[in-house]
């Protein structure tokens, strides 16, 4: 009986969903798989502010170029920074901008690819700037709405 009752409490806790996790969790998620969180961190904060004040030109300068955005059906590459800007508002809707705007750093998506916004409508990852990964920079590599 001990062990009937044991198993159904097991079963009832691994069905439970989980809870949301918490910044810290994401944070040590990003350092563990990427490095550099206090630079995701920074670069966090740039972007959603850009996206909640219509700042298309630091949007731009977060990302790394070739870019893809999915937008209206259709994939386009982006190969610099004004490309961004000049087509801003076409490349992204209304709800990715405002969705991005309003990312709740808990609910960021983290993985060994990247981390992803608004349930994988803009991903960003940490890249290497020297052989030997010395300094590195976080920037958009995709955007799909």
């Amino acid at each position: 009986m001990r062990l009937a009752l044991a198993s159904l409490l097991a079963f009832a806790l691994l069905a439970t969903p989980s809870f949301a996790q918490s910044e810290e969790d994401v944070m040590a998620q990003i350092e563990s798989i990427h490095g550099d969180s206090v630079g995701f961190g920074e670069a966090f904060g740039l972007l959603q502010d850009a996206f909640m004040f219509g700042d298309p030109v630091t949007i731009a300068d977060l990302g790394f170029y070739p870019m893809t955005v999915n937008a209206n059906g259709e994939v386009y590459d982006i190969f610099e920074a004004q490309d961004l800007v000049d087509n801003f508002d076409a490349l992204l809707t209304s709800e990715t901008q405002n969705a991005i705007g309003g990312q709740d750093f808990a609910d960021l998506i983290v993985t060994s690819e990247g981390v992803g916004f608004a349930n994988g409508a803009l991903w960003m990852t940490n890249v290497c700037l020297d052989d030997g990964c010395a300094q590195t920079q976080w920037g958009i590599l995709s955007i799909n709405n």
